[in-house]
C-alpha cells in the first residue's frame, strides 16, 4: 500500500523546525547585471563543516537570459502546507521560485533529484506576468498554504500611474501557472515592497519602497530629500483580500523594507526595517502590534549615522560628512528571540535580544566591509559592500549574509566597484556572534544577494501551530 506523507522538512511549529537536522547546502542568487553579458546565476554552496568543500561553490546554474537581476527568491512550498484551513500536505519543498526584478521573468528551479545540481524546469516570461496580473518587477516570494504569493513593485507596461501601483499576485502550487492579482480592494496602497502575514489571524502586512523609476537607476536624491519614497505599513484582511488600514511611520522615515512577523502563530507583532531618516540619517526598526483590534507601530531601535571625512565618501554622501547605517535587511530567529539588523552603509551586522519586542537590547555586533571602514575578514584584505541579505539557520546557531544590495545602488554607494562576498557567523546561545574564519566566499564581479537554506530557514516558513 502506498502511503502519502508530508515533506519531512515541513514542521507544524517553529520549535519542531529548530530541532531538525542542520542544512548542508545553501542556494545563493548571484548577480551579473550591468557588468558583462552573462546571465545571473543560482549557486549551490557547501555549508557542511565536515565536508572537504566547506565554504565553496559546489555547482552553478546559469539562468537562460542576461539582464534579469534576480533579487529575492523562495520555495514553492513550506511548512504552511500543514495549515489546517488550506492543507496541501503532499506538496514538496522542492522548487525554487526565482523572479528577475528587472526583467519580470520568473524561473522555476528543481532541486531534485540532486540538491547540489538544480535545474530549470519552467520559465514564466514577462508578457505572461504583465497580461495576467497587471504587475511588473516581481520581488518577494512566500509559500502560502493555498498558492505561491509574489510581491511586485510596479505596474505592467501601459498600466497604472507613475509606474505603480505595485502589489501581490499568485502562482499555482502545482503547475506554476500565473493565477492573477491577489487584491480585491487595495484602498490607498500604491507603493509596494515586502509582505508577510499572521496567518492564523487572517492578517497580511505590506511595506513600501518606491515605483521603478525611484530605484532602477539608483536612489533619486530629490525624491529622497522630498520624502517621496515609501514610509507606511499596510494591513490587509488576508482571507477577504481587502485593505484595512495604513500606518504612517512619518514622512522622514524613508523606505520601509523588510517585514519579519513573530513565528509563533498566537502572537500578533513583528518588526519592520526603515532604511534611512531624512531628519538625521539614522536607520530604524519598528515593532508593529495589535491593540484593541487596531494595528499600531512603535519605533524600538534607532541606529545613528557615523561621522566620516568628506574625501572618504561617495558623491551622494559628501554633503553630509557622515555614513548612514542604511538598514537593508532584518531577520528574526525561529524562537522569536534574536533580531539581526544589516547596516549596509556602516558595515555592521547587529544582533538584538527581542524577548521583549518593545525593548530590544543589543547583544552582538560584527564589523565587515562598509563605505568607509572596509573591514577585512581575517586575511581577506579591505572589503567593500557590507552586511546585506541575512539568513538564519532553523536552529538559530548560524547566520549567513552577503554584501550586494541592488546593482545600481551598489555602484552609487561603492563607486570604486563592489566585489562580492558571502560569510557565516556562529551564534552563542545567550547572544553574541563571531565570524567563522573558515567561511569566506569571495565572488568578484558576480555579486551574491539572497540566500536560501536546504530544508528551510528563518525567513521562509509559516507555522500554524504554537511551540
Amino acid at each position: 500500500m502506498t502511503l502519502w506523507r508530508p515533506d519531512p522538512s515541513f514542521y507544524p511549529s517553529a520549535r519542531m523546525a529548530m530541532d531538525a537536522p542542520p542544512e548542508r547546502v545553501a542556494y545563493v542568487a548571484a548577480l551579473n547585471y550591468g557588468r558583462n553579458d552573462r546571465p545571473d546565476e543560482i549557486r549551490v554552496v557547501d555549508v557542511d563543516p565536515s565536508s572537504a568543500r566547506y565554504g565553496r561553490v559546489l555547482s552553478t546554474l546559469a539562468l537562460s537570459h542576461p539582464g534579469d537581476e534576480v533579487h529575492h527568491f523562495g520555495w514553492s512550498a513550506c511548512s504552511s502546507a500543514l495549515c489546517p484551513n488550506a492543507p496541501h500536505p503532499h506538496l514538496e519543498r522542492r522548487y525554487l521560485v526565482v523572479p528577475g526584478i528587472r526583467s519580470s521573468r520568473i524561473y522555476i528551479i528543481d532541486t531534485k533529484p540532486d540538491p547540489r545540481k538544480p535545474s530549470i524546469v519552467k520559465v514564466i516570461e514577462p508578457e505572461d506576468v504583465f497580461a495576467r496580473t497587471g504587475y511588473s518587477r516581481p520581488h518577494t516570494v512566500h509559500c502560502g498554504p493555498d498558492a505561491i504569493y509574489i510581491s511586485a513593485l510596479g505596474a505592467a507596461p501601459g498600466r497604472g500611474t507613475d509606474g505603480g501601483p505595485g502589489g501581490i499576485f499568485l502562482l499555482d502550487h502545482y503547475s506554476f501557472e500565473v493565477l492573477g492579482p491577489w487584491e480585491l480592494d487595495r484602498g490607498d496602497q500604491h507603493l509596494a515592497y515586502d509582505f508577510w502575514w499572521h496567518y492564523g489571524h487572517d492578517v497580511m502586512l505590506t511595506s513600501e519602497w518606491g515605483v521603478p523609476r525611484q530605484f532602477e537607476n539608483g536612489v533619486v536624491p530629490e525624491d529622497l530629500l522630498g520624502n517621496r519614497y515609501g514610509h507606511r505599513l499596510h494591513v490587509w484582511d488576508l482571507r477577504r483580500r481587502r485593505h484595512m488600514q495604513s500606518i504612517d511611520l512619518g514622512a522622514e522615515h524613508q523606505m520601509v523594507l523588510e517585514l519579519r512577523p513573530a513565528h509563533d502563530p498566537t502572537k500578533q507583532f513583528g518588526f519592520a526595517g526603515v532604511v534611512i531618516s531624512t531628519a538625521d540619517l539614522s536607520g530604524s526598526v519598528w515593532t508593529w502590534y495589535r491593540d484593541n483590534g487596531t494595528f499600531k507601530a512603535k519605533q524600538t531601535i534607532t541606529i545613528p549615522p557615523e561621522p566620516a571625512e568628506e574625501r572618504a565618501l561617495p558623491p551622494a554622501l559628501k554633503p553630509f560628512k557622515a555614513v548612514p547605517p542604511l538598514i537593508s535587511d532584518i531577520d528574526l530567529s525561529l524562537d522569536d528571540r534574536f533580531l539581526y539588523v544589516s547596516c549596509w552603509g556602516t558595515g555592521e551586522l547587529k544582533q538584538y535580544d527581542v524577548s521583549d519586542p518593545f525593548a530590544p537590547r543589543q547583544v552582538g555586533s560584527i564589523r565587515i566591509g562598509g563605505i568607509v571602514n572596509r573591514t577585512a575578514h581575517g586575511n581577506s584584505g579591505p572589503l567593500n559592500g557590507g552586511p546585506q541579505m541575512v539568513e538564519i539557520s532553523r536552529d538559530g546557531k548560524r547566520v549567513y549574509f552577503t554584501n550586494s544590495l541592488y546593482s545600481t545602488w551598489d555602484e552609487q554607494f561603492y563607486p570604486d566597484g563592489l566585489a562580492g562576498w558571502m560569510v557565516k557567523a556562529d551564534v552563542s546561545p545567550n547572544g553574541g556572534m563571531a565570524l567563522d574564519p573558515r567561511f569566506f566566499l569571495a565572488s568578484g564581479d558576480t555579486r551574491p544577494h539572497q540566500v536560501r537554506l536546504e530544508g528551510g530557514d528563518a525567513s521562509t516558513d509559516t507555522f500554524c501551530f504554537p511551540s
